[in-house]
């Protein structure tokens, strides 16, 4: 696994700040809603075996609103007939949050398609990814300051894209990225959080950052600053290894040998993404639940 580190700007003379600097707290959970069967966003468009390369890969994805929450900030897409599959986790105001997810998303897809096919080595996909990761910040940032409605909006950000050597993946915030082989579940990003980036690094105890204040806050994400520090990882898979794309309303809540044993079931990967969203709900679902589930095969 390689790890590459990109600045962007929407300015060519502005300069990263080499601490990580928290974003706005997150806005206040709304009531519950008067029942869990509010509908999941749908993949877009369906899913079906990909093949990029020499890599085959069979993808699903499945978003559900989880037990508090009365809409879906989050926002997926599956497009195996490019290799490209994305998960945003939007935040905001009012229905801000899921403007940022589905935009951002949007973006990524509209300028990894025009890529030419025959052209998929690791360093340009990483580029195309990290380029339109910077495009999504700057459109959801005009977005934002074009319209009150949607001011503070952002979203988390990760994708995955086959090359012709593997999978690269690029993240922002804290959604995440986990490969299962060998029957081991293994994390592949680095979330970019206080807790992670800040209070790791202080050297607070694992059990009081559980309840840090602080917790939750990020310290990147997309349509919050101009300035951008992507994340990008090389992924070589060996034929039934698996890649889990998901909000923190599955890895913040799910514990992770339950995600482990999920994932190493015999069961297709539908019937595995609708047992990580039942997981996240049975631990009470306080957040909406996404899972991307990619296998080489």
């Amino acid at each position: 696994m390689k790890l590459r580190l990109r600045w962007g700007s929407r300015t060519p003379d502005a300069k990263p700040d080499s601490s990580p600097q928290p974003l706005p707290p997150p806005e206040p959970e709304p009531e519950p809603p008067p029942s869990d069967t509010l509908p999941a966003i749908e993949a877009l468009p369906p899913s079906e075996p990909g093949i990029i390369g020499k890599l085959m890969i069979e993808a699903y994805g499945a978003s559900n609103v989880g037990c508090v929450r009365t809409n879906n900030e989050d926002y997926f897409l599956v497009a195996p007939t490019i290799g490209l599959y994305v998960v945003a986790d939007g935040m905001g105001g009012a229905q801000a949050g899921e403007h940022a997810s589905k935009l951002a998303v949007e973006t990524v897809f509209e300028l990894i398609q025009k890529l030419d096919p025959s052209v998929a080595d690791s360093d340009t996909v990483s580029d195309a990814l990290v380029n339109s990761f910077e495009e999504a910040n700057r459109r959801v940032m005009d977005a934002a300051s074009s319209d009150p409605d949607l001011e503070g909006m952002g979203t988390t950000l990760i994708a995955a894209m086959q090359s012709d050597q593997g999978v690269i993946v690029a993240s922002v915030g804290d959604s995440r990225v986990y490969v299962f082989e060998n029957d081991k579940l293994k994390l592949v990003t680095e979330d970019q959080t206080w807790v992670n980036e800040v209070g790791r690094r202080l050297g607070i105890e694992e059990e009081s950052l559980k309840t840090h204040p602080m917790r939750h806050v990020l310290t990147m994400a997309i349509g919050v600053s101009e300035q951008l520090r992507v994340h990008t990882y090389e992924l070589h898979l060996a034929p039934g290894s698996q890649v889990l794309l998901c909000s923190d309303g599955l890895h913040g809540v799910a514990p992770e040998d339950e995600i482990a044993n999920i994932l190493h079931s015999k069961d297709s990967l539908e019937s595995k993404c609708e047992q990580l969203i039942a997981s996240a709900r049975a631990h009470g679902g306080p957040d909406n639940v996404t899972a991307v589930l990619l296998q080489a095969v």
